[in-house]
């Protein structure tokens, strides 16, 4: 069996559910195109510039480094990648706002300096996110954070094709018959979000181990 949702190709991303894969294509104001992915997650084209005992996730993280102008974020952005998409998201400096001001107020001051950021640099995220997929053959996403906001500016939503016998298919089906979801590949996507809400701490744990296991071989036999 196989499920898909297509969504549109702005942000934010609309889901519609027809048989397929999951997934949506999601567009980036700061991406451009659409990259096939190597092999190797977050690693470069061809090889180049790969540094023996660099591993792949610190050549992708100082790519960017060396990328994003200064004055952009107020720490080191979060970057994190996988077979098909590369996110960057960067934290904004919190907007002044009087002493007395309200949550509304001040949720209003956050999400004015995220639209600020967002068309102010729109020009220079898509060219450094043009530059990364031809490099990394990945799309580029884009988000902030400011205050107790985060945002995203686009995603991708990458089709995943599966099977599933008929037990498997009663769990989607009584999920769509109890209206939880849409359809079969909104369902699967529910499981999808809803393992990784419980079971956060396990998922880090196990990205831990698979980061270690990366640098080790990216350092090679020691004799």
């Amino acid at each position: 069996m196989s499920t898909r949702q297509a969504g549109a190709a702005k942000e934010p991303a609309s889901a519609g559910g027809s048989t397929g894969a999951v997934g949506q294509a999601g567009q980036d104001d700061g991406g451009a195109g659409r990259g096939t992915a190597p092999d190797e997650d977050t690693g470069q084209r061809d090889g180049a510039g790969q540094d023996a005992g660099t591993s792949p996730r610190e050549r992708l993280r100082g790519w960017f480094t060396g990328r994003l102008p200064a004055g952009w974020f107020i720490t080191v952005p979060a970057i994190e990648a996988d077979r098909e998409e590369i996110t960057v998201i960067g934290t904004l400096p919190d907007p002044e706002t009087a002493a007395d001001a309200s949550d509304a107020e001040r949720a209003a001051a956050a999400e004015g300096r995220i639209r600020r950021f967002r068309e102010e640099t729109r020009a220079r995220r898509v060219e450094i996110a043009r530059e990364a997929e031809h490099s990394f053959r990945r799309k580029v996403s884009w988000g902030v954070t400011c205050a107790d906001r985060t945002e995203m500016f686009t995603t991708l939503s990458v089709p995943v094709m599966t099977r599933l016998r008929q037990p498997e298919r009663r769990v989607l089906d009584t999920l769509v018959e109890a209206g939880v979801a849409r359809s079969r590949s909104d369902a699967l996507a529910w499981c999808v979000r809803l393992v990784g809400q419980h079971e956060d701490s396990w998922l880090g744990e196990l990205r831990s181990a698979l980061r270690r296991v990366e640098e080790v071989r990216s350092e090679g036999p020691r004799t």
